[in-house]
């Protein structure tokens, strides 16, 4: 969150009471520790307050050097939408549509990490309203593993927030999240494309209830 501006602080204050008050939302630190180590958390998405949640339960001190990535196309619209993403969060936001785009995605995440953020992305690159557990993922992960290969990527699962707010829906529905984090990958040397974002999925994937289920 940035801290710059009382208005901004306090909305992201009321906004950290709401996701907990509606969630009660727990954070599970199975694989990693919450340290202050650079990092980027990369998760499932099926909300687009998928990234709040991950941002409630960092430590406080974390939360300020943390910023979500997400698509323009959604947070630049409007001027609430406007002020949460850019003045709450900081937000990375990034123009999925590639006609339009006039700047290179990774690159901007790569500018972020350069100046000291930590990261949360989505590698599935749009919410998740299937049956699967997860949606493909596209490479930009891979990418930016390449990009920065020393910067630790921390696996985070979200349970349970598309059942708060199922899409198409106006009043959350008060139910129990958790994100649960695991251990941090890196890219290995010349391991490829393909290898890397399988390898990411099936450590995200590992962190679901439904893998852990006895």
């Amino acid at each position: 969150m940035r801290g710059a501006g009382a208005g901004a602080g306090l909305a992201g204050a009321l906004i950290l009471f709401f996701a907990r008050f509606i969630t009660a939302v727990r954070g599970r630190w199975a694989g990693v520790e919450p340290t202050d180590e650079q990092r980027i958390y990369f998760a499932n998405h099926a909300s687009h307050g998928d990234f709040v949640l991950i941002w409630t339960v960092l430590p406080r001190r974390m939360r300020f050097t943390t910023r979500p990535v997400a698509g323009s196309d959604y947070w630049l619209k409007g001027r609430l939408r406007r002020f949460i993403g850019c003045d709450v969060f900081n937000a990375v936001l990034i123009d999925r549509d590639r006609g339009s785009r006039t700047s290179d995605p990774v690159a901007q995440m790569t500018e972020a990490l350069d100046a000291g953020s930590s990261l949360i992305v989505f590698p599935e690159g749009t919410r998740n309203t299937t049956d699967a557990r997860l949606l493909p993922f596209k490479s930009g992960l891979f990418h930016l593993a390449q990009a920065r290969p020393d910067v630790a990527l921390v696996p985070a699962w979200i349970d349970n927030l598309n059942r708060v707010m199922p899409k198409g829906e106006f009043v959350p529905i008060p139910l129990i999240c958790t994100v649960t984090f695991g251990a941090p990958l890196r890219l290995t040397e010349g391991e490829t494309k393909q290898d890397f974002l399988a390898r990411a999925e099936a450590a995200l994937l590992a962190l679901s209830p439904k893998a852990n289920a006895s």
